[in-house]
């Protein structure tokens, strides 16, 4: 018994510093590749186009695109410590009427699952994106956290980050979104294999002017300031 409550340990101690290494390291760096761009090119049995994800830094990433993802995907971002304990109650109730499943993750609880840990429902997952987005709120600062969410997050087939997505969809950089593109474009991430930015469906259209709308209320967007 010794032995194996010394291997538990070790495997805790290391599995702690490896993680907080990593958090460190993407501090920095860009993220080249996340756990999903990897499943997905094992679901795709073609092959022939793995993935697009181009690395931009957040100053060549347009304020649309930035306040568009906010609106639309967590209002609070700028206020919260990772979690939106009131966004997580509504969808627990939600959920518990048998209901399509919806979730209340936040921009960082939904950065730290894509970029550390890989897309499935279960408590040990969960356990871990609250470790990681801990983690990530108390060593990266809000400006980085969007910065790793829009370079990171699936936004079309095979589609990742702003800038592909930008391309993509519109041929153009992301740093020249306009408000209604870049709201276009986040209307698709409820399930971007499904939903098409351009042209827009009816369903996307509601949501695109759902997102400038609530664009116009949020105001100006300030990452280092807290609402």
């Amino acid at each position: 018994m010794k032995w194996f409550f010394r291997f538990v340990m070790k495997l805790c101690f290391w599995s702690l510093l490896i993680s907080i290494g990593l958090v460190l390291l993407f501090k920095y760096v860009p993220v080249p590749v996340t756990p999903l761009m990897v499943i997905r090119y094992f679901e795709n049995t073609e092959k022939s186009n793995s993935w697009e994800h181009n690395w931009v830094p957040i100053e060549n990433i347009s304020k649309n695109m930035q306040l568009a993802v906010i609106c639309s995907e967590d209002q609070k971002f700028v206020t919260h410590n990772g979690f939106d304990i009131e966004a997580i109650e509504k969808a627990y109730k939600y959920n518990k009427e048998g209901k399509r499943i919806r979730g209340g993750s936040t921009i960082s609880q939904q950065t730290a699952k894509n970029v550390f840990l890989w897309p499935e429902r279960s408590w040990l997952r969960k356990g871990l994106e609250v470790y990681f987005t801990f983690l990530i709120e108390t060593l990266w600062s809000k400006e980085r956290i969007l910065e790793v969410y829009l370079n990171s997050i699936e936004m079309g087939p095979g589609i990742y980050g702003a800038e592909a997505a930008s391309q993509y969809w519109f041929k153009k950089s992301c740093a020249n979104l306009t408000a209604l593109e870049a709201a276009a474009i986040v209307s698709v991430l409820p399930n971007p294999r499904k939903y098409r930015a351009n042209p827009a469906t009816t369903y996307i259209q509601n949501r695109k002017t759902w997102i400038v709308k609530q664009m116009r209320y949020y105001g100006k967007l300030d990452l280092n300031k807290k609402k």
